[in-house]
């Protein structure tokens, strides 16, 4: 059966005008909600949308340009807001199409790529819902069959990324209770600021990385057409950057736990362990310490400026951490390794899940005829 999806949905235009909800969420282009990396300070809560379980939210903004619908089903009972340029709705006609079903359509690059050829020409590359005409669904019957199956791959990676959390946890509250009972150290007495420049180009633009706000080395996103590499800083392994420019709550920081070499812009600031402190302190553990949400709020409590805040070298050095004997920190990275193995391992569930989606609908599809 075919029918229009203007016929399935409705707007829903709820705004939190008590100020009641303060929790800023987004969507990435993985189709997950995710909390806002922007500076919320200020910002007026009363105008932003409400989400409540089981209403989509969605974004036609950049699908040109990314090949992504960013849409997204809220399922969990606290609710969120997000920016007023987001559209919210939800389904009224259950007895035709699941949230669910609705949902898995949109999990698919054939999808993705069917938004983004139909997105406008401007630099935004937005995607009008209007665009969409039809959907086809096969009977509530055959969709629930279907949904089952989802719902139960989708469970089990919950599971699992409950466990997860728990093992981050531990992690956390073992670091805040040595800060009570182990003496606290300068880093300045234990890392050093690397000079090492690419003035030799022996790396080039395939070399290049970039890192984030949530401390992870990813592959860059600026444009290198005609740029010049020699200022380019060389990162080691076991070498960490951090960009001093803040980015509202959070500091740009990363290590490279590699064993490849890579370079990253210079207006960043790149750092090691001292050869005389590594039997003091394990790079890995003091990686561990820059992930917490703790040092991300002193680090910006601490950064100055005005339009601009900075986070200086020597404020970073100024950083104190608790500095157990060499066993007991290596313990703690042994847990936090194998945190960083079961959320690799939670990140392919959930590839796997979006992957089985469009097989399932398939199914669905040839099953109702």
């Amino acid at each position: 059966m075919k029918i229009e999806i203007g016929k399935l949905i409705k707007i829903v235009d709820e705004r939190n005008s008590d100020a009641s909800i303060n929790t800023f969420f987004g969507i990435n282009i993985n189709k997950e909600f995710m909390p806002t990396v922007a500076n919320t300070d200020g910002i007026d809560c009363r105008k932003y949308k409400v989400v409540r379980k089981n209403r989509f939210v969605f974004s036609g903004m950049q699908t040109g340009r990314d090949e992504c619908i960013r849409i997204s089903l809220f399922a969990e009972d606290d609710p969120i807001i997000i920016s007023p340029a987001y559209t919210t709705f939800e389904i009224t006609r259950p007895d035709l199409v699941f949230n669910e079903y609705f949902f898995m359509r949109f999990l698919s690059k054939e999808m993705d790529r069917y938004g983004s050829f139909f997105s406008d020409s401007s630099i935004r590359s937005n995607l009008d819902w209007e665009r969409f005409c039809e959907i086809d669904l096969p009977s509530i019957t055959v969709q629930k069959k279907y949904i089952d199956v989802y719902n139960s791959l989708l469970q089990n990676q919950k599971t699992y990324e409950k466990g997860l959390n728990d093992l981050k946890l531990t992690c956390d509250a073992y670091i805040e209770n040595l800060r009570h009972d182990v003496t606290t150290v300068a880093i300045g007495d234990y890392i050093k600021e690397s000079d090492n420049y690419n003035s030799d180009l022996k790396y080039g633009s395939d070399d290049v990385k970039g890192m984030t706000i949530t401390k992870e080395i990813i592959p860059t996103k600026a444009n290198l057409d005609n740029t010049s590499f020699e200022k380019y800083i060389v990162v080691n392994p076991k070498h960490f950057i951090y960009n001093p420019r803040t980015h509202g709550k959070k500091i740009g920081l990363g290590f490279n736990n590699d064993t490849k070499t890579f370079i990253i812009s210079w207006n960043n600031i790149a750092f090691y362990i001292r050869k005389e402190a590594k039997g003091d302190l394990l790079p890995e553990y003091l990686f561990l310490f820059f992930l917490r949400d703790e040092w991300d709020r002193w680090a910006c409590f601490n950064s100055w400026g005005s339009s601009t805040e900075v986070f200086a070298w020597e404020d970073l050095c100024e950083t104190k951490i608790p500095l157990p004997d060499i066993s007991v920190q290596k313990a703690i990275v042994d847990i936090f390794t194998a945190y960083n193995q079961r959320k690799a391992i939670a990140e392919k569930l959930k590839r796997q899940i979006k992957d089985i989606c469009p097989i399932l609908v398939r199914g669905a599809m040839e099953e109702g005829g």
